[in-house]
């Protein structure tokens, strides 16, 4: 478990409670565009504003964003609301802009949080500085890597952090522009609970249509909040058009999420969930005992396939392995994703069985030469 202090976010003097909804423009595109849009959703479930400023962008002939002159546009919409507001930082010289505009949050994107050397120097910069730092995670599915940002950050002396889950990176096809892997903020959140984690469904979906879901799966994880991009209109939007939703689809999207709680003292409730629970570990420990018995007869086969003289790896066989075990899963409930997954660990697991048991096998023959 950490020992990182971390201060709630109710307790950050900004009159936020324990959920925090963030929301505004993607960039910064005009004064006109940037107090439009913050008024308008202050007019929803908003608790904090945002907009980009800086907009270092993966190709460079992109809208790479206003520059400093955005910060005063959007503290001035933060005045015009009477909301707090935040910007992106990935720089020293970011940082120190930031604070001479008085920005009540930084974050940190997660192309600077990948990069220890940058958030060590953004560290530095805000030393003695008592301002809130959000963390998005690093673009790869790295938890050390977002795990350190924090601490080095603590180590400045900065214990008003939250965390930003914004999806990862991939190569290959998905429904998303960045996988979710949720199990990352959640074991985040076993590690160190006391560190709020906001979802940003904008960047995780890509796409307005999927934001309502992910968003509700995000609350239903016990997320801290969300922050959803807002633009006055999204079709003429200079940066990812696709996924900004204008304020009044924004407010329909937070007025239809179902808040649920993490708990309750009620007897019943509990009893009968521990029951579930008690079930539920005891299925668990049966399959490992199921995918021990699975992994004695994998070095079964290692030793066949020494004496033999086979390799370890037969991809026709795994090609009819992972087919038809999807295929018998799925009519169960399961779905296709999953049990990929599990099936390609548990292969990965009985292929360093087998790889034991042959190297084992062949090691006393080379002596023997």
């Amino acid at each position: 478990m950490s020992t990182l202090n971390i201060i709630p976010m109710r307790d950050w003097g900004l009159g936020l409670g324990d959920i925090v909804n963030i929301s505004g423009p993607c960039s910064a595109e005009s004064e006109e565009q940037v107090m439009a849009t913050c008024q308008q959703v202050a007019a929803h479930d908003i608790h904090i504003l945002r907009a980009g400023i800086w907009k270092p962008r993966t190709r460079p002939n992109s809208f790479e964003g206003v520059g400093t002159v955005g910060l005063k546009w959007l503290k001035a919409a933060g005045e015009a609301t009477g909301l707090p507001v935040c910007v992106e930082v990935a720089n020293v010289k970011h940082v120190y802009e930031a604070l001479r505009t008085g920005i009540d949050i930084l974050w940190i994107g997660a192309r600077t949080t990948v990069n220890p050397f940058a958030v060590q120097e953004i560290a530095d910069a805000l030393e003695g500085v008592d301002i809130p730092v959000m963390v998005k995670n690093p673009v790869n599915p790295d938890l050390g890597l977002w795990i350190g940002a924090f601490e080095r950050l603590h180590r400045a002396g900065i214990t008003k952090m939250a965390g930003i889950h914004r999806g990862f990176s991939y190569h290959g096809d998905s429904p998303y522009r960045n996988l979710p892997h949720w199990e990352i903020p959640i074991e985040l959140r076993r590690t160190h609970p006391q560190i709020p984690i906001i979802c940003d469904p904008s960047h995780i979906c890509g796409s307005r249509e999927l934001l309502a879901d992910v968003s509700q799966k995000a609350l239903d994880l016990n997320f801290d909040g969300l922050m959803i991009e807002s633009h006055i209109t999204p079709e003429k939007a200079l940066s990812d058009a696709r996924q900004q939703v204008t304020p009044a689809r924004l407010g329909e999207i937070l007025s239809q999420l179902v808040h649920r709680q993490p708990g309750t003292d009620d007897p019943q409730f509990i009893n009968q969930l521990e029951l579930l629970r008690e079930e539920i570990d005891r299925i668990d420990h049966r399959l490992i005992d199921i995918l021990a018995e699975r992994m004695v007869i994998a070095e079964q086969i290692g030793h066949y396939k020494r004496e033999n003289n086979i390799t370890i790896f037969q991809s026709g066989r795994w090609g009819e392995i992972l087919q038809d075990r999807v295929g018998y899963g799925q009519p169960k409930g399961l779905s296709k994703d999953i049990l990929t997954e599990i099936l390609q660990m548990v292969h990965k697991e009985s292929i360093r069985h087998q790889t034991r048991v042959m190297n084992a096998t062949a090691e006393p023959a080379k002596k023997a030469k």
